[in-house]
């Protein structure tokens, strides 16, 4: 497969980097890459994708779009209020990037589809808002031998990481759901730039995984605190008694 004189324009400055190069942008455009909720870390998340010419994105998820979730979630406009957020972000992505293959998911990951649902892709991206989903993703992504791009936000802090097979899961880093289940972006509030900036983070991370640039997050954790502008990378080793990968 050759770049097309197109693709060559639209991709110019992905080609001129060394990391990166015509083989580089091949690899994007052949990958096949899940994103598990098109919502604040999604949104942003799959447009970065798109217009770095990942060749199919696959979206999953059941909500539509609600008015207060244009605060943070900038893939869907307010005319897109009251539509499925799919839809709505594959309208959106149709106007970044024609040439990507988007499938629509419109169902809520569960334990008898997930692993079906997610045989296809290559690298999946978590930006769900729930422990149960994120421990089901995360067993169906080890148990597939899938290379796993996982976000999540607070209020004013965000945290990512990369799990690969062979390397430390989830699991050996948050074990099991905290009392209560953890609160949410409705209860307790979120900056909307802060979802921005973990998303574009994960889709930095799933753009290195497919072209082998630089180094991988895997067996570490990026952890950001939005108020005092400060990021810290901290290592996360393999748990033995981990309920997913652990002995």
């Amino acid at each position: 497969m050759a770049l097309s004189d197109e693709q060559l324009d639209r991709y110019a400055r992905h080609i001129v980097l060394r990391e990166v190069g015509g083989g580089g942008q091949l690899k994007l455009l052949n990958a096949k890459v899940a994103v598990i909720g098109a919502g604040g870390i999604g949104a942003p998340a799959l447009m970065y994708l798109a217009a770095a010419g990942v060749g199919h994105l696959g979206i999953i998820d059941d909500d539509v779009v609600s008015l207060s979730n244009l605060q943070r979630q900038i893939i869907h406009k307010t005319k897109a209020v009251g539509q499925l957020k799919t839809q709505s972000a594959q309208a959106a992505i149709a106007d970044i990037n024609p040439d990507v293959k988007v499938t629509l998911h419109e169902l809520r990951l569960n334990e008898g589809n997930a692993a079906e649902l997610l045989e296809p892709y290559d690298i999946i991206v978590d930006g769900c808002d729930n422990f149960d989903t994120r421990f089901l993703v995360n067993d169906i992504a080890r148990t597939q031998g899938k290379t796993l791009i996982s976000s999540a936000v607070g209020p004013f802090d965000g945290q990512l990481s990369t799990f690969k097979p062979g390397g430390p899961c989830y699991r050996c880093f948050v074990p099991e759901a905290p009392a209560g289940g953890g609160g949410t972006c409705a209860d307790d509030g979120v900056l909307g730039a802060l979802t921005g900036i973990m998303g574009s983070l994960a889709a930095m991370e799933v753009i290195k995984e497919i072209t082998g640039a630089g180094d991988s997050l895997a067996g570490k954790i990026l952890i950001y605190d939005a108020l005092s502008t400060r990021f810290r990378t901290v290592k996360l080793a393999p748990d033995p008694k981990c309920p997913c990968c652990g002995a």
